[in-house]
């Protein structure tokens, strides 16, 4: 026997029980499919009823009436749009959305960008109280302040005018607010210096924050382009003669009868009106994004 005693192996410590491979993995998959899903039914309620929309602007009148629907037309034709240019004064109508749309887009991107300096680079009294009253306005639903508008343009004669469309929305509120976020967000030194250079505040405000405002400028034009394109509320309670209609006044009104509406006529004068739409957003979507990322950097 040996000299030296035996000892026995330890036995093995138990430890955790071994992790799956593939759970972590299986769990990051099973997110990005509900992500995907997700994502496809908004795709799908987004871009449904453009595309009901556009085949119906392709239907007879009584495949409307049909039960159930049909998504494609089982007889394709033109006869909606043919209708929609002979039966309108398509050119008139366009020419009033197109001008009360681009006035409207002007005067903002000129008055506010004024207001939205004068709140966030002056001191004045009543700076506050005058922010707050912006704020309210902007929280304020559209349809509050259609009588009183109504009334006051009443009163200055400029009812069934070009100048009652405009002047209301010529600085409105979101224009404001924007436009104030960026200019906060300039360093008061810049503009010191510009003042010691023998610079004034409207030639700061216009040699200097009107170039750095482009981007939030370029979305504002947007937005505003695209509110007063589609605004119907407004436009048809103050014109009061068709040769003042926008286009979408005068398709509520001459597509749609006393006792029952033209489906397909709605639908292509709908498709029409949304095309300018289409063509503005595609070519200034990037601007979007980067002029509302622009205003959130400082409040």
């Amino acid at each position: 026997m040996s000299a030296y005693p035996t000892t026995q192996p330890a036995p093995p410590v138990a430890g955790p029980p071994p992790r799956v491979a593939g759970t972590r993995a299986g769990r990051a998959s099973g997110r990005q499919t509900l992500l995907y899903v997700l994502l496809a039914l908004g795709l799908v309620l987004v871009v449904g009823p453009f595309l009901w929309m556009l085949l119906g602007s392709f239907k007879p009148q009584a495949e409307f009436l049909r039960l159930p629907p049909t998504w494609l037309p089982e007889t394709w034709t033109t006869d909606n749009y043919q209708r929609l240019f002979q039966n309108l004064d398509f050119p008139r109508f366009f020419g009033n959305s197109l001008i009360v749309a681009a006035a409207v887009t002007v005067g903002n991107l000129i008055f506010a960008p004024m207001l939205g300096w004068a709140l966030a680079k002056l001191e004045f009294r009543g700076k506050r109280f005058l922010l707050l009253l912006v704020l309210a306005t902007l929280m304020l639903p559209a349809s509050a302040t259609l009588i009183p508008l109504y009334v006051l343009m009443s009163t200055l004669n400029l009812v069934n005018t070009y100048p009652g469309l405009i002047l209301p929305f010529l600085a409105g509120p979101l224009g404001v607010f924007l436009t104030r976020q960026l200019f906060l967000g300039l360093p008061d030194e810049l503009l010191e210096a510009a003042r010691i250079d023998g610079a004034g505040e409207f030639g700061i405000f216009w040699r200097i924050g009107m170039p750095l405002a482009a981007p939030v400028l370029a979305t504002l034009g947007i937005l505003t382009f695209l509110g007063s394109w589609n605004s119907f509320i407004y436009p048809l309670v103050m014109t009061q003669e068709p040769s003042m209609y926008t286009l979408p006044v005068a398709l509520a009104t001459f597509a749609t009868g006393q006792y029952q509406a033209d489906h397909g006529m709605l639908m292509a004068g709908s498709v029409v009106l949304v095309i300018p739409v289409l063509i503005v957003f595609v070519l200034m979507q990037r601007w979007i994004t980067e002029g509302v990322a622009t205003t959130g950097l400082k409040g």
